[in-house]
């Protein structure tokens, strides 16, 4: 039988390990999108977990494990946006110092914010440059500890934690909806759920113009696609995590797509009736609700982050 990387019992260690240090973020309930969705929905608001995003689970849980030596070293990372916040702010927050990679392309609230979480940052051109092998030679270069974004298993556990938290908030729940990327936010999330709640649905989000997962779980095998150029930034991977995908293979019963004209509503929806702010990546499960493409009667969803600055967010959602 194979070996899960991450299982329930380093999701709880997890949990124990952010306690304080990440929000324990509420969840938002709402008649009207209820009535719209045909189901009970409860939102775990991720886009207001610390640097706005459910990535800081996951970079402290990581970081935290470091050894002295490791710390005094210092931590390299590579994202487009919100685990870069997140491994600059656990950084900051024990004491070391980061180095992020980031594509050139990304949100200029994104690379602010890394910035000012005082971690310095690097570019490159997402669409021609392989952004692992570049963090790789980057922490061999300066003998930096990495933490990558999803293809860790202390990352993904801490990734999990929102799914606990959840389950432990409001119970049985027929279905979860998870925003995809990498699948780290997945892999935890399906691990902590399927544990706990064994009939639980765990249904995938991904953008239309990127759904390497989708692919990838039809074939049973990774399959690459080229770079998708979508709204959902958080979103854009053209490969499915090795690790990430070894775990959820088998635990995902399904992944739903959505366009961008559909997250836009998804993010103009939360702005008008729930009076919450998601970014593109963190609207795509509210998204998929919002169409009815999610089954069951009780139904959870991560908003996973809220990392849009003003202009873009009026720029998408304006009139």
């Amino acid at each position: 039988m194979e070996t899960a990387p991450v299982t329930l019992a380093d999701v709880r260690d997890a949990a124990t390990r952010i306690a304080g240090v990440a929000h324990r973020t509420p969840v938002l309930r709402s008649r009207t999108l209820d009535a719209l969705a045909g189901a009970e929905v409860y939102l775990k608001c991720e886009n207001l977990q610390r640097v706005g995003a459910f990535k800081f689970r996951g970079a402290y849980n990581a970081a935290s494990r470091l050894t002295p030596q490791q710390r005094a070293r210092g931590i390299a990372a590579y994202s487009s946006g919100n685990h870069a916040q997140a491994v600059a702010l656990a950084a900051r927050e024990l004491g070391t110092t980061a180095v992020i990679l980031m594509p050139e392309d990304t949100p200029v609230s994104k690379r602010d914010a890394v910035a000012g979480y005082g971690a310095e940052v690097l570019t490159y051109d997402r669409y021609t440059g392989d952004r692992v092998a570049l963090g790789e030679a980057l922490a061999a270069e300066r003998g930096l500890a990495l933490i990558p974004p999803y293809e860790h298993p202390h990352v993904i556990a801490g990734q999990g934690t929102a799914a606990l938290e959840l389950i432990e908030e409001v119970g049985e729940l027929d279905a979860l909806v998870v925003p995809v990327g990498g699948g780290g936010l997945m892999a935890g999330s399906a691990t902590a759920a399927k544990a706990l709640l064994p009939g639980i649905a765990m249904i995938g989000v991904e953008p239309a113009a990127g759904d390497d997962t989708k692919r990838s779980l039809a074939a049973g095998h990774r399959v690459a696609i080229p770079v998708p150029r979508t709204i959902a930034d958080g979103q854009a991977a053209d490969i499915p995590g090795e690790l990430t995908f070894s775990v959820n293979r088998r635990l995902v019963d399904d992944i739903v797509l959505v366009g961008d004209d559909a997250i836009v509503e998804a993010m103009r929806f939360a702005f008008d009736r729930l009076k919450t702010v998601v970014e593109p990546s963190g609207a795509t499960g509210l998204a998929a609700v919002l169409a009815r493409a999610v089954p069951g009667r009780r139904v959870g969803v991560v908003l996973s982050g809220g990392n849009v600055g003003a202009a873009r967010f009026a720029e998408l959602v304006g009139p």
